[in-house]
């Protein structure tokens, strides 16, 4: 019995990956448009047929046929909810791990946030940039929440993100130090009493709060750079069009 069932499995393994020239040989003909679309053949979407798999679903049904225009649950998310909740978790997870983890290896405040801003950075290189690289479309839509918006292939990228996000932690950390003497005032409490404690969901909304006003800033530079670029051209071209009049008035 089992001998029967890893023969049948070969089989359709073999079957699977066998080249399908009849396809490759209609796909050509339809880019030359030798194909007529009334005597061409449907386009199957039964996922048995098209992965070769053995029918489980009822044919027909939603299981059993494919769709391509199908939109995921993840998809009906606006971008900008999930490129902050991805920043958000990632700047807690450093906290969790690095400025917690590592509270009595590093005691020190200031080596703390220095090194929970190097690491952060690092994560966003490696991590946070490719997976908004991964979900983006061609319209580049996560262009705008991330400081550097380059291919994550660069290798310089990695530098330049671990020295931002090391500015971005050393200003988190002055945001809880001047919250902490704020209350300590109004409350006429000297004695360096700790109103907000360091912990992973304060952390990461201070680090992206810093980090989508610095991105926000880099945006509206472009933004405006690029206005200017593109006024530019457009007078140039009125001159040029303003010119060529000339011309022809001057011809006739």
């Amino acid at each position: 019995m089992s001998k029967k069932k890893k023969k049948n499995k070969e089989t359709t393994i073999e079957n699977f990956y066998d080249l399908r020239t009849k396809e490759v040989d209609d796909l050509v003909a339809a880019l030359k448009g030798e194909i007529d679309e009334d005597e061409a053949e449907p386009i199957t979407t039964n996922i048995a047929e098209i992965t070769g798999e053995e029918q489980t679903a009822k044919p027909g049904s939603k299981k059993a046929e494919f769709d391509p225009y199908k939109r995921d649950k993840l998809s009906n998310i606006p971008v900008w909810v999930k490129a902050i909740f991805i920043k958000w978790w990632f700047a807690g997870a450093v906290c969790y791990f690095i400025l917690m983890g590592l509270g009595r290896v590093v005691p020190d405040a200031l080596d703390q946030a220095v090194l929970a801003g190097c690491v952060l950075g690092i994560f966003t290189d490696m991590f946070v940039n490719p997976i908004f690289r991964f979900m983006e479309s061609s319209e580049k839509e996560y262009n705008k929440y991330m400081m550097f918006p380059f291919p994550f292939k660069q290798f310089w990228t990695f530098f330049t993100n671990i020295i931002y996000y090391l500015v971005v932690g050393l200003l988190v950390m002055l945001m809880y130090s001047g919250i902490n003497q704020l209350f300590n005032l109004i409350n006429n409490n000297y004695d360096g009493y700790v109103t907000i404690a360091v912990g992973p969901l304060i952390y990461g909304t201070f680090c992206v709060l810093v980090d989508m006003a610095f991105i926000g800033v880099k945006d509206l530079i472009v933004f405006l750079v690029k206005r200017a670029k593109r006024k530019k051209a457009e007078a140039n071209e009125l001159i040029e069009d303003t010119a060529e009049s000339k011309e022809e008035k001057q011809d006739v």
